[in-house]
């Protein structure tokens, strides 16, 4: 079994073999520059460590873990034109830097790629299933993101909608990345779906650990301003957790917050209070709680030697106990 740090320098290895071809300059640049902006690279790394529960030589996954990195990119590339972000990882995003066809047509180039280090990643049987995962998949956070856009506009989202959304965006990749390891190396098919659903269940708590450090996080080592939701009235799991629950004068008071704009005065505190007053904090860390428990079921699950699930059980461990 390798260590994460092992796995992510053979991850940059390969991505170093397998480059962007230069030309043409103006459709390939942006690929190169979203990839180097430094993020964790969690993803393909979740490949090559399901890979490992079940065999030995991890470089035979490599092709089916950087297409999972291409696609990720792929999306939030794609994503940024949507959400008008003009910073990504702290740098412009790549409309902001280059422009909006820039941000298009280098964002599908990178999503053919990704199929192209699919179609490298094994016999045609296997190529067959690693297939089917990823497009399920990668349909399932494309509807993911149409919701999270048609909750922006609508006044009355439930709790169990917004579940269903991040489950959509932010889980369901994950666990296809740990579906996909396993399919590298041939597991069993139980096996596979005990993964899936590990890598589900553990992206949900980890966006309900994201809504929680947004609020209360500690800033210098979130790395980004606390209180960003509630300026932009975003409906989090503690907004919404609020409204289910709370008594009605502080449900109004939340939804009046809710209409105004980032720079309404005493905004971020108010709305912190009104979380506080209600045990929105401890109900969301239970709810994480429960998200968690049943992730390390289905990995417990998982017909491998306990010393090889130590890589994979301790890297999701951290990351959702993580404090930025």
């Amino acid at each position: 079994m390798h260590t994460l740090p092992t796995l992510l320098s053979k991850i940059a290895s390969y991505a170093a073999s397998n480059p962007f071809p230069a030309r043409p300059q103006a459709l390939y640049e942006p690929c190169d520059y979203i990839l180097a902006l430094g993020g964790k690279r969690l993803r393909p790394a979740l490949v090559l460590m399901a890979y490992e529960l079940f065999a030995e030589d991890v470089e035979r996954a490599l092709p089916a873990a950087w297409a999972v990195e291409l696609f990720h990119n792929f999306s939030l590339m794609h994503d940024d034109i949507m959400d008008a972000a003009p910073l990504r990882r702290g740098q412009p995003t790549v409309h902001t830097r280059w422009n909006t066809t820039a941000g298009i047509l280098s964002g599908d180039a990178m999503l053919i790629y990704a199929y192209r280090h699919l179609a490298a990643a094994g016999d045609p049987g296997v190529v067959a299933s690693l297939l089917q995962t990823f497009n399920r998949v990668a349909t399932e956070v494309c509807e993911g993101q149409q919701y999270d856009m048609d909750f922006e506009t609508r006044d009355a989202v439930s709790l169990e909608e917004y579940l269903h959304m991040i489950e959509l965006k932010t889980a369901v990749l994950l666990g296809g990345a740990l579906e996909m390891g396993a399919l590298c190396a041939c597991a069993p098919r139980p096996d596979a779906d005990h993964l899936y659903h590990f890598g589900r269940m553990a992206g949900i708590a980890f966006q309900i650990q994201d809504d929680l450090l947004d609020t209360y996080g500690n800033p210098a080592k979130f790395g980004k301003q606390v209180g960003g939701d509630i300026m932009q009235n975003k409906k989090t799991y503690l907004v919404l957790k609020t409204l289910e629950t709370a008594p009605p004068p502080d449900r109004q008071a939340l939804a009046q917050w809710l209409q105004t704009g980032a720079d309404a005065p005493g905004k971020v505190d108010a709305v912190r209070a009104l979380f506080d007053r209600n045990r929105i904090p401890a109900l969301a860390a239970a709810e994480k709680q429960r998200f968690q428990k049943e992730a390390f079921g289905h990995l417990a699950a998982v017909q491998a030697p306990e010393a090889r699930k130590a890589v994979l059980q301790q890297t999701v461990a951290d990351l959702l106990e993580r404090e930025f």
